[in-house]
């Protein structure tokens, strides 16, 4: 029985190259110049120091511009609040989220039973997998959820006759 699974992953050594990136053109640029503007990361966490908000905002914006030259979708980011760490310094977590979360996922599920196409999706972890008789409604379903999701990334691999 035909099949595909549908998951949201990030490139990670993408996403240490944009940060690597990120943090040469900060150390380079003028207005920077004196402050202590970087992105550092542990694991899935990126956080983002800088001197002022405005500072943090400009670092945001190179790591977005750095994120997207090297494919990578900017919706994963998922962004804290700002907060203030000593005297007027600032920083800020970004979340780089991987995987379909549950909530997304039953969204998902319902979205595809709703729509009356002769398909079944289950949810296997932090991927939902769709299955069905013939190719042409797995297709109707990827179609189906591209234009119905599009506040997250999403990926339609592993695709079996």
């Amino acid at each position: 029985m035909p099949s595909f699974d549908i998951v949201s992953e990030i490139n990670e050594v993408e996403v240490r190259n944009a940060l690597e990136q990120t943090n040469k053109e900060v150390g380079n640029r003028y207005d920077f110049k004196g402050s202590d503007a970087r992105i550092e990361q542990s694991d899935k966490v990126l956080t983002a120091f800088a001197d002022s908000e405005f500072q943090l905002d400009q670092v945001k914006e190179v790591l977005v511009n750095k994120l997207a030259k090297r494919g990578v979708d900017i919706r994963c980011l998922d962004e804290g609040k700002v907060e203030k760490v000593s005297g007027n310094k600032v920083k800020q977590v970004l979340t780089v989220k991987t995987g379909v979360d549950s909530d997304l996922a039953k969204r998902i599920v319902k979205l595809i039973k709703d729509s009356k196409i002769k398909v079944q999706a289950a949810i296997q972890g932090d991927a939902v997998r769709v299955s069905g008789a013939k190719r042409d409604t797995l297709q109707e379903a990827i179609a189906l959820v591209r234009k119905s999701v599009d506040d997250f990334p999403l990926q339609y691999q592993n695709f079996r006759d």
